[in-house]
């Protein structure tokens, strides 16, 4: 006796519908469309200094568009209380960039490698320092200085931007050596190489990215504070504190024509960077 067999039948899976497709589409659009708006939202301000540095204007009331001249940018020295204030918050700016990026790599590589007593709440400290508003952290700095008796100039301003710049640099640190292999120190610890050797050789080559980024953050947050260093500078006159107490008699082009150059040199920072990164073919 034969049995006939039948073929077997596939099930064909139901058609996608089209309206999901066509959503994903939609969304896709809206939020590229989005995303290009708030990026032209936050560069229309930058776009509107860099504009009004080449406005021909006669005076100090930069605010209406003359005409297009490239003069401003001869005489961008021109002022002398201008130029001191920027030379002033380059050099705090530098300095905080050095202090707080040396102390701020040893805290954020020893609370990413060690576990001691007191690390937790050193992070608390940390992460306080950060979302803590600068009006809290100047009015006490401020407190701090009148009640030791320290007089207030350059000195105390590099010490309030030391100290919330070193949580930031902590932070990217403590996150980059949390992510290192152990197995490549302890293998330089196997071909002989000490402690500090092996910092110096390993560690710090690979959690060097970290640190400059750390850095060049402490600098660009102290180039361009405000609240801390209205508390704490006293007589002496940054950037930001002569721009303020200008807008009440006009803002000169000059200022215009320095914001532009210190944005373009952070672009072309920022570009450098990036190209380095990128991994590198084989050939």
């Amino acid at each position: 006796m034969t049995q006939v067999l039948e073929p077997e039948t596939r099930e064909t899976p139901p058609a996608q519908p089209t309206v999901t497709r066509r959503n994903r589409l939609t969304g896709g659009r809206v939020l590229h469309a989005y995303t290009w708006l708030v990026i032209a939202w936050l560069t229309l301000p930058v776009l509107i200094m860099i504009l009004f540095g080449f406005n021909d204007t006669p005076g100090r009331y930069n605010q209406t568009w003359e005409g297009f001249t490239l003069k401003w940018y001869g005489r961008v020295f021109e002022l002398d209380e201008l130029t001191r204030a920027l030379v002033t918050s380059l050099l705090v700016a530098l300095a905080t960039m050095l202090i707080a990026g040396a102390l701020g790599t040893g805290i954020g590589y020893a609370l990413g490698r060690y576990r001691f007593r007191g690390s937790g709440l050193l992070n608390l400290v940390m992460f306080a320092a950060i979302s803590s508003p600068e009006l809290v952290m100047g009015a006490s700095l401020l407190t701090l200085f009148v009640s030791l008796g320290v007089g207030l100039g350059a000195v105390t301003i590099t010490i309030a931007h030391v100290m919330f710049s070193i949580s930031f640099v902590a932070v990217l640190v403590r996150a980059r050596v949390l992510t290192l292999d152990r197995s490549i120190e302890e293998a330089a610890a196997d071909l002989g190489a000490n402690p500090w050797t092996t910092f110096w050789r390993i560690t710090f080559p690979m959690i060097l990215p970290a640190v400059g980024s750390g850095m060049m953050l402490a600098f660009a947050l102290s180039i361009d504070d405000f609240v801390v260093t209205n508390f704490t500078a006293g007589t002496t006159t940054t950037f930001p504190l002569w721009i303020w107490g200008s807008t009440r008699v006009g803002l000169p082009p000059q200022v215009n024509v320095m914001g532009t150059l210190i944005f373009l040199a952070g672009v072309l920072i920022a570009v450098a960077a990036s190209i380095r990164s990128r991994p590198r073919r084989r050939v």
